[in-house]
């Protein structure tokens, strides 16, 4: 499934894409100047030009000082506003309107796999995120150990999800499709892994994957939570009827114990026994 940060699916990636592309543009205008201007000063000054003047006495040049210093200071600039404006035009809380009702969800980083809640909805999934095209997506999103990152390239801004703590996101997605979403930071053996489809259908068909996904067998509570925690990569994409719809906050507020966090189950980490101890 593709995660090309150029082909936005949705309003805050379309968003990012412009700030990538426009901060592309705006260094280029620095960058290219200055390569040119090496290539033709080499050229112009190369020992067998006996028209280039030898100046060792040359010091100091006003026109050359203001070209040195007014240019990069220009591009500071420039980036910087690029920077500021759409830092605070793409805050994660600010409301992305859409149609139909605001779907809220709450993702949980696991070691080395997603959980994402859909309190309204009473149903969980793993591994799976699916979404209504053209709604407000309210994403609540924490840690069950260490802290990790939220990403969905083709939808926007990646946030941190860290223990004990809730950060929030909203997003939409405006066309259907099957994108991809990862975690953005190394968190263990399982980390390249630890990524999660999404799936973005028709307004009119989430209520049917919503009833669908509700007539599964597997229960999400307090103990299952806890099984499922425990560190390891989930292959497949398991879903669950919600039986407490407090379970994220009971997660957030550590009334569920954190996890150890990933442990080291490779031996290529582990320190070297038998040195000199250099104390």
């Amino acid at each position: 499934m593709p995660m090309n940060l150029l082909d936005p699916q949705g309003p805050v990636a379309a968003a990012n894409s412009t700030i990538l592309v426009d901060s592309v543009f705006i260094m280029l205008a620095i960058v290219v100047p200055t390569i040119v201007a090496i290539v033709a000063f080499a050229f112009w000054f190369r020992a067998s030009n006996t028209r280039a003047r030898f100046q060792p006495d040359f010091v100091y040049s006003g026109r050359v000082e203001m070209v040195v210093w007014s240019i990069p200071a220009l591009t500071v600039i420039l980036l910087g506003g690029v920077a500021w404006i759409g830092s605070h035009q793409l805050d994660p809380r600010a409301p992305v309107p859409g149609t139909g009702s605001p779907v809220r969800i709450q993702a949980v980083s696991l070691d080395w796999k997603w959980l994402f809640i859909y309190p309204d909805q009473r149903i969980a999934t793993v591994n799976s995120l699916t979404i209504p095209a053209g709604a407000e997506l309210n994403f609540q999103l924490t840690s069950s150990s260490v802290m990790n990152v939220f990403f969905i390239p083709q939808l926007g801004s990646m946030i941190y999800t860290m223990n004990g703590m809730v950060t929030n996101l909203n997003l939409r997605a405006d066309n259907e499709g099957k994108l991809q979403g990862l975690s953005a930071h190394f968190s263990g053996d399982g980390f390249p892994d630890m990524m999660f489809d999404v799936n973005v259908v028709s307004p009119l068909s989430f209520p049917d994957w919503v009833a669908t996904t509700a007539k599964t067998d597997a229960v999400l509570n307090e103990d299952s939570y806890k099984k499922l925690m425990q560190q390891g990569i989930e292959k497949g994409r398991p879903t669950y009827r919600l039986d407490d719809p407090r379970l994220f906050d009971l997660i957030a507020t550590q009334h569920i114990p954190p996890g150890p966090g990933p442990e080291l189950v490779s031996d290529a980490g582990r320190p070297h026994t038998g040195g000199v101890d250099a104390r």
